[in-house]
This record gives structure tokens, C-alpha cells and sequence, in this order.
């Protein structure tokens, strides 16, 4: 059979301007088939339109942490921001993004690959790049979330909003990084996977990384003028790359340390 490309995005985070710069680039791939690993809304100003776009072009949708506390119906916040990222979406929104998969298994050239949002336990649940060897082989496992079934050997996440690939113990791994609020690089990134599907039959396979340059300053220009709160956290995330928790710290970046496993939002 012939190879075929898939690409996987994650993290959006109502950032409409990258996610809509990420997917000119995968159709100038011709690539038809994506993958969206969740954390549709909130830190940006678009979370609604990002929604509506990601029903319509992706093949497969999944939860993630924002999806699944934000829209809860019974749920108010004393945040401002919170609560104004949760009334930006519509009620059957809120409905679509609770309801959406925890995980996604497919067959890829003979590898098994699984994707979820943040661990094989739960979408609230962080393991960073700087995990021990326990966390990475439990990313691997089967639990009451992901299910029973065949375990994977290939396993694709996002949440982190870092992207990295790490191959260990006959297991690969891979997080996509983020869309539309990636750390470090604030540059859009995505992946893409290449090679035969639904087959058990070993065969060629890859993982690229793609980052896609976009207008943020204009991104940030839309929240601006939606008023949206936390702007000063915005621009410091999708201009320089800056986690808004760190901006006003009195010490070291706290972004990539493993202590923020499971506490807080990103």
C-alpha cells in the first residue's frame, strides 16, 4: 500500500490567526487527514470560531483539559478571564467539547499508535519532557480512561505546548507542541505522521515537525479589540513565547519544571 500523511495539531487555544496559517500549509502538503488533540479554547479570543473550524476540517477531535472544565454548564469562575473565555462559546459548543474522545488508536506501518491530550489517566494529569522513566511508561499503558485493547508503541500527546521526540525502551514518543500558544519557539507547530495505515506489516515510517510563521501581532490586535481580559499574559505567550505565569514572578521561569505536573491549566 502507499504511504499516507497525517498531520496532528494540538493546542489552538482560540488562537484563529495560527490555526488558520497551520492549515494553508498542511493543505499546500495536500495532506487531508488531521488529527486535533485537543485544548480547542481558551487564552485566546477565538475560541468559538476555532471550535467550528476544527469540526469541520479535522477527521478525528479529542478532549483536553481546557475543553473539559471550561464549558462545564454548572461551573461559574471568579477569574474574568475564565469566565469570558467560557461565554465566547455557544451552549452546543460547550455540549461538543465535553463530549469529544479521550483517546484515538490507529494502526501506522505496523506500530500501534494511541493519542490522547495529556496522559493515558487523565487530561488534567501533566507529564513534561523532563519525566522520569515511570511517568514515560505509564504514557504507554492501558487505564480506565483509554481503555483495554492492544497496547501502544507509539504515543502522540500535546497539552505541554512543548514539542519533543524521545525513543526509549522499544517505545516511541512524541508531543506536538502547541498551535496557537507554544512555549519557548512562540512559532505555530504541528506534526506529521507518514506511512501505511490500518496495516500490521512493518513499512516505513516518519514523524516531522513543522512550524509555521504567522501574523500574532495581528491575533493580538483582534483580542484587543474584543476586549478580552489577560491581554498582557497574551502577548507575552504568543509574541515571545513567555508562560503568563512567569511574567510577574520574583524567580526563575517555572514553565518546564516537572512540579507543575497536574496543578494548573495551560
Amino acid at each position: 500500500m502507499a504511504l499516507q500523511r497525517i498531520a496532528l495539531i494540538s493546542d489552538v487555544h482560540g488562537n484563529l490567526s495560527a490555526l488558520e496559517a497551520v492549515l494553508a500549509d498542511i493543505g499546500q502538503r495536500g495532506i487531508e487527514r488531521i488529527f486535533n488533540l485537543g485544548d480547542y479554547v481558551g487564552k485566546g479570543p477565538r475560541g468559538s470560531a476555532v471550535v467550528d473550524l476544527c469540526r469541520e476540517r479535522c477527521e478525528v477531535n479529542i478532549l483536553g483539559n481546557w475543553d473539559d472544565f471550561l464549558p462545564d454548564p454548572e461551573r461559574t469562575f471568579d477569574s474574568e478571564g475564565l469566565q469570558w473565555w467560557k461565554n465566547e462559546l455557544r451552549e452546543d459548543q460547550w455540549a461538543w467539547l465535553r463530549a469529544l474522545p479521550f483517546s484515538y488508536d490507529f494502526l501506522l506501518s505496523g506500530r500501534r499508535v494511541r493519542l490522547f491530550h495529556a496522559s493515558a489517566s487523565s487530561v488534567h494529569r501533566r507529564v513534561r519532557f523532563d519525566h522520569d522513566e515511570q511517568e514515560f511508561l505509564g504514557l504507554f499503558e492501558n487505564t480506565e480512561a483509554t481503555g483495554d485493547g492492544p497496547v501502544p508503541t507509539v504515543v502522540g500527546y500535546g497539552d505541554t505546548h512543548d514539542a519533543f521526540y524521545e525513543v526509549d525502551l522499544g517505545r516511541t514518543l512524541f508531543n506536538t507542541g502547541s498551535v496557537g500558544n507554544s512555549m519557548s519557539d512562540p512559532t505555530p507547530v504541528y506534526v506529521i505522521l507518514e506511512g501505511v495505515p490500518d496495516s500490521l506489516d512493518d513499512a516505513s515510517f516518519s514523524i516531522q515537525f513543522v512550524r509555521v510563521p504567522y501574523d500574532a501581532r495581528a491575533e493580538l490586535e483582534v483580542a484587543r479589540a474584543l476586549r478580552m481580559p489577560e491581554l498582557n499574559g497574551y502577548e507575552a505567550e504568543i509574541l515571545h513565547g513567555v508562560y503568563r505565569g512567569d511574567l510577574y514572578a520574583d524567580e526563575a521561569p517555572t514553565y518546564h519544571r516537572r512540579s507543575l505536573t497536574a496543578v494548573q491549566p495551560v
